[in-house]
Protein backbone atom coordinates (compact mmCIF):
# COMPACT_ATOMS: atom_id res chain seq x y z
CA UNK A 1 0.00 0.00 0.00
CA UNK A 2 1.05 3.83 0.00
CA UNK A 3 0.15 6.02 2.68
CA UNK A 4 2.79 8.36 2.89
CA UNK A 5 4.95 9.58 0.52
CA UNK A 6 7.45 12.79 0.31
CA UNK A 7 8.20 15.49 -1.84
CA UNK A 8 11.11 17.54 -2.00
CA UNK A 9 11.10 20.68 -3.67
CA UNK A 10 14.29 19.39 -6.00
CA UNK A 11 14.40 20.52 -9.45
CA UNK A 12 12.70 18.11 -10.78
CA UNK A 13 9.56 18.44 -8.98
CA UNK A 14 9.52 22.13 -8.61
CA UNK A 15 8.17 22.55 -11.79
CA UNK A 16 4.94 20.42 -10.96
CA UNK A 17 4.87 22.57 -7.74
CA UNK A 18 4.77 25.97 -9.99
CA UNK A 19 2.36 25.04 -12.34
CA UNK A 20 0.20 23.70 -9.68
CA UNK A 21 0.18 26.89 -7.47
CA UNK A 22 -0.95 29.04 -11.36
CA UNK A 23 -3.77 26.57 -11.49
CA UNK A 24 -6.96 28.45 -11.58
CA UNK A 25 -8.59 25.79 -9.65
CA UNK A 26 -6.27 26.45 -6.79
CA UNK A 27 -7.65 29.51 -5.56
CA UNK A 28 -11.19 27.99 -5.15
CA UNK A 29 -9.85 24.83 -3.59
CA UNK A 30 -7.99 26.91 -1.00
CA UNK A 31 -11.25 28.54 0.07
CA UNK A 32 -13.84 25.49 0.12
CA UNK A 33 -11.11 23.01 1.70
CA UNK A 34 -9.42 25.37 3.98
CA UNK A 35 -6.02 23.79 3.43
CA UNK A 36 -3.10 25.26 1.32
CA UNK A 37 -1.54 23.67 -1.35
CA UNK A 38 1.59 21.32 -0.23
CA UNK A 39 4.83 21.87 -1.82
CA UNK A 40 7.02 19.73 0.03
CA UNK A 41 7.54 17.80 3.35
CA UNK A 42 5.80 14.45 3.92
CA UNK A 43 2.67 14.25 2.43
CA UNK A 44 -0.96 12.81 3.83
CA UNK A 45 -4.04 11.40 3.14
CA UNK A 46 -6.38 14.56 2.42
CA UNK A 47 -3.27 16.53 1.68
CA UNK A 48 -3.88 19.11 -1.32
CA UNK A 49 -1.10 18.50 -4.00
CA UNK A 50 -0.16 18.67 -7.28
CA UNK A 51 -1.27 15.78 -9.74
CA UNK A 52 -0.66 15.61 -13.73
CA UNK A 53 -3.62 14.93 -15.41
CA UNK A 54 -4.87 14.84 -19.44
CA UNK A 55 -6.33 18.82 -19.73
CA UNK A 56 -10.01 18.67 -20.89
CA UNK A 57 -9.42 20.63 -24.36
CA UNK A 58 -6.38 18.99 -25.60
CA UNK A 59 -6.12 16.12 -23.53
CA UNK A 60 -2.09 17.23 -22.89
CA UNK A 61 -0.70 16.42 -19.50
CA UNK A 62 -1.05 19.35 -17.39
CA UNK A 63 -1.01 19.65 -13.76
CA UNK A 64 -3.42 20.14 -11.09
CA UNK A 65 -4.19 20.42 -7.66
CA UNK A 66 -5.89 17.46 -6.47
CA UNK A 67 -6.98 15.83 -2.72
CA UNK A 68 -5.83 12.75 -1.99
CA UNK A 69 -8.19 10.45 -1.34
CA UNK A 70 -11.68 9.32 -3.20
CA UNK A 71 -14.71 9.08 -0.56
CA UNK A 72 -15.80 5.78 0.45
CA UNK A 73 -19.69 6.09 0.04
CA UNK A 74 -20.27 4.08 2.96
CA UNK A 75 -17.73 4.61 5.89
CA UNK A 76 -16.86 8.31 4.39
CA UNK A 77 -13.44 7.44 4.87
CA UNK A 78 -10.65 8.28 2.08
CA UNK A 79 -9.93 5.79 -0.25
CA UNK A 80 -6.25 6.40 -0.97
CA UNK A 81 -5.21 3.35 -2.57
CA UNK A 82 -6.87 1.30 -5.63
CA UNK A 83 -5.43 -2.56 -6.22
CA UNK A 84 -4.43 -2.40 -10.51
CA UNK A 85 -4.77 -6.10 -10.52
CA UNK A 86 -8.62 -5.28 -10.11
CA UNK A 87 -9.42 -1.64 -10.45
CA UNK A 88 -10.85 -2.29 -14.33
CA UNK A 89 -13.52 -4.58 -13.06
CA UNK A 90 -14.30 -2.90 -9.74
CA UNK A 91 -17.58 -0.66 -10.25
CA UNK A 92 -16.30 1.89 -7.98
CA UNK A 93 -13.27 2.30 -10.01
CA UNK A 94 -13.77 1.10 -13.57
CA UNK A 95 -14.53 4.49 -15.03
CA UNK A 96 -11.34 5.99 -13.90
CA UNK A 97 -9.41 3.04 -15.01
CA UNK A 98 -10.70 3.23 -17.99
CA UNK A 99 -10.47 7.51 -18.59
CA UNK A 100 -9.39 9.02 -15.12
CA UNK A 101 -5.93 8.28 -15.08
CA UNK A 102 -3.56 10.67 -13.49
CA UNK A 103 0.04 10.52 -12.08
CA UNK A 104 1.52 11.92 -8.77
CA UNK A 105 5.19 13.10 -8.72
CA UNK A 106 7.03 12.20 -5.45
CA UNK A 107 10.82 11.94 -4.08
CA UNK A 108 9.68 8.52 -2.46
CA UNK A 109 7.18 7.09 -0.42
CA UNK A 110 7.48 5.37 2.63
CA UNK A 111 6.27 2.30 4.27
CA UNK A 112 6.10 0.73 7.76
CA UNK A 113 7.64 -3.59 8.33
CA UNK A 114 4.47 -5.37 8.99
CA UNK A 115 5.90 -8.39 10.90
CA UNK A 116 4.54 -10.78 13.56
CA UNK A 117 5.05 -10.77 17.40
CA UNK A 118 6.25 -13.89 19.09
CA UNK A 119 2.70 -14.16 20.22
CA UNK A 120 1.95 -14.16 16.55
CA UNK A 121 0.23 -11.08 16.55
CA UNK A 122 1.01 -8.49 13.66
CA UNK A 123 2.71 -5.25 14.39
CA UNK A 124 4.34 -2.29 12.81
CA UNK A 125 8.21 -2.87 12.85
CA UNK A 126 10.60 -0.63 11.15
CA UNK A 127 9.79 2.54 8.58
CA UNK A 128 11.45 3.21 5.37
CA UNK A 129 11.85 5.41 2.84
CA UNK A 130 11.67 3.78 -0.82
CA UNK A 131 12.19 5.22 -4.34
CA UNK A 132 13.43 3.64 -7.58
CA UNK A 133 16.93 3.14 -7.67
CA UNK A 134 18.93 5.82 -10.10
CA UNK A 135 16.17 8.31 -9.92
CA UNK A 136 15.26 11.02 -7.60
CA UNK A 137 11.80 11.18 -9.01
CA UNK A 138 8.84 8.28 -8.57
CA UNK A 139 5.83 9.16 -10.86
CA UNK A 140 2.86 6.81 -9.36
CA UNK A 141 0.13 5.79 -11.32
CA UNK A 142 -3.36 6.40 -9.95
CA UNK A 143 -6.82 7.53 -10.69
CA UNK A 144 -8.75 10.38 -10.51
CA UNK A 145 -12.00 11.71 -10.01
CA UNK A 146 -14.78 14.65 -9.23
CA UNK A 147 -16.11 15.04 -5.85
CA UNK A 148 -18.55 17.83 -4.35
CA UNK A 149 -16.46 19.30 -1.43
CA UNK A 150 -18.38 22.43 0.56
CA UNK A 151 -20.29 23.27 -2.91
CA UNK A 152 -17.09 22.83 -5.06
CA UNK A 153 -16.52 20.40 -7.43
CA UNK A 154 -13.38 19.10 -6.19
CA UNK A 155 -10.36 16.74 -8.13
CA UNK A 156 -9.36 13.56 -5.95
CA UNK A 157 -7.52 10.75 -6.64
CA UNK A 158 -5.96 7.67 -5.30
CA UNK A 159 -2.21 5.46 -5.81
CA UNK A 160 -2.45 2.24 -7.65
CA UNK A 161 -0.89 -0.24 -5.77
CA UNK A 162 0.40 -3.83 -7.22
CA UNK A 163 2.56 -6.89 -5.42
CA UNK A 164 5.98 -6.39 -4.14
CA UNK A 165 9.38 -6.63 -6.15
CA UNK A 166 11.30 -9.49 -3.67
CA UNK A 167 13.43 -6.95 -2.47
CA UNK A 168 11.09 -5.67 -0.07
CA UNK A 169 8.41 -7.73 0.12
CA UNK A 170 9.51 -8.31 4.00
CA UNK A 171 8.29 -5.02 4.20
CA UNK A 172 4.51 -4.98 3.17
CA UNK A 173 2.60 -7.24 0.71
CA UNK A 174 2.06 -4.45 -1.43
CA UNK A 175 3.69 -1.82 -3.11
CA UNK A 176 2.45 1.86 -5.31
CA UNK A 177 2.88 1.29 -9.08
CA UNK A 178 5.39 4.04 -10.14
CA UNK A 179 6.17 4.37 -13.98
CA UNK A 180 9.06 4.83 -15.83
CA UNK A 181 9.26 9.03 -16.81
CA UNK A 182 9.15 7.39 -20.33
CA UNK A 183 5.68 5.94 -19.94
CA UNK A 184 3.84 8.82 -18.19
CA UNK A 185 2.39 9.97 -21.30
CA UNK A 186 0.99 6.55 -22.36
CA UNK A 187 -0.41 6.23 -19.04
CA UNK A 188 -2.15 9.37 -18.99
CA UNK A 189 -3.53 8.91 -22.42
CA UNK A 190 -7.05 7.62 -22.98
CA UNK A 191 -6.12 5.77 -26.02
CA UNK A 192 -3.57 3.59 -24.50
CA UNK A 193 -4.31 0.03 -22.63
CA UNK A 194 -3.79 0.82 -19.16
CA UNK A 195 -3.30 -2.91 -18.47
CA UNK A 196 -0.11 -3.14 -21.27
CA UNK A 197 1.54 0.45 -19.77
CA UNK A 198 1.19 -1.28 -16.28
CA UNK A 199 3.52 -4.27 -17.75
CA UNK A 200 6.68 -1.71 -17.83
CA UNK A 201 5.89 -0.37 -14.41
CA UNK A 202 9.31 0.05 -12.42
CA UNK A 203 10.10 -2.73 -9.83
CA UNK A 204 14.53 -2.00 -9.12
CA UNK A 205 14.20 -0.33 -6.17
CA UNK A 206 16.43 1.44 -3.24
CA UNK A 207 15.39 1.46 0.24
CA UNK A 208 16.58 2.08 3.58
CA UNK A 209 15.02 2.24 7.19
CA UNK A 210 14.15 5.77 8.55
CA UNK A 211 15.42 6.43 11.84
Amino acid sequence: MCARFYMELSPELRPYVELAKRSPLLNAMVGALGRALKTEGEIRPTDLVPVVAPARKNREPAVFPMVWGFTNPRSGAPLINARSETAASRPFWKNAWAARRCMIPASYYFEWEHCSGPDGRKKTGSKYMIQPKNSPVLYLAGLYGLEERNGLRVPVFTVLTREPCEEIRFIHDRMPVMLPKELVRAWLSPGERPEEVLKNAVTDVYFEAVP
